[in-house]
């Protein structure tokens, strides 16, 4: 619904004494969104709740250079070290990329395992893809380009701990960042995080391989 839809409507009930101001038109789209949604299976009436972030980011306006490092730190403080690595197969990372499943009302789990990571809605990941999304950048040779040859090696922490964070919650390095946030919000677990660390950093595999 837009903005100016909401505006007739608020004319329509106040019959047109006044024009409503921003903060009542937010609050009666709020309104809306709660009467308009019910609990559809495993799609609950909660996922329309706000947290700092979505309403910073909802404006029309960015958030203001402070308010979007605040989010940024908050997201990077919350980022867990994986409790059984950081790398997995990138076997199966490639299968979790390239699935979109997951999340919708008709799904029997909300369990992270049932979902996929839907990686190639927004990005390109091998050269093998006959289709991909470019709302983000190309993943191609992403840790070729990096410079992670081993992912033991000392050289190579800083850009795993990075890649690790960006896949917990994006919005650690970038405040309004429309990728999804897979492990603050549950869509993905650890170990499935750690095969897509693997897919993008491992050598073998075929972002990086050819």
């Amino acid at each position: 619904m837009t903005r100016w839809t909401l505006v007739a409507l608020a004319l329509l009930g106040a019959g047109c004494a006044s024009l409503p101001s921003s903060q009542e038109l937010d609050a009666l789209a709020l309104q809306l969104h709660q009467t308009s949604f019910t609990d559809r299976g495993i799609a609950k009436i909660d996922r329309i709740k706000q947290d700092l972030d979505q309403q910073a980011c909802s404006s029309e306006q960015p958030p203001a250079e402070s308010v979007a490092e605040r989010i940024q730190a908050q997201a990077r403080a919350a980022v867990p070290h994986p409790a059984e690595g950081y790398f997995g197969d990138w076997r199966e990372g490639e299968k979790l990329a390239q699935n979109g499943r997951g999340m919708t009302w008709t799904d029997a789990s909300a369990a992270p395992t049932a979902n996929g990571g839907n990686c190639y809605n927004c990005h390109e990941i091998s050269r093998q893809e006959i289709s991909f999304g470019n709302i983000g950048p190309s993943l191609y040779q992403y840790g070729k380009i990096r410079g992670v040859s081993d992912l033991k090696s000392p050289s190579s922490q800083g850009i795993v701990e990075y890649t690790w964070a960006k896949l917990w919650n994006a919005r650690s390095y970038s405040a309004c960042s429309q990728m999804p946030r897979f492990g603050h919000k549950g869509l993905l677990n650890q170990k499935q995080l750690a095969h897509l660390m693997s897919l993008l950093l491992d050598p073998q595999s075929p972002v990086n391989a050819q």
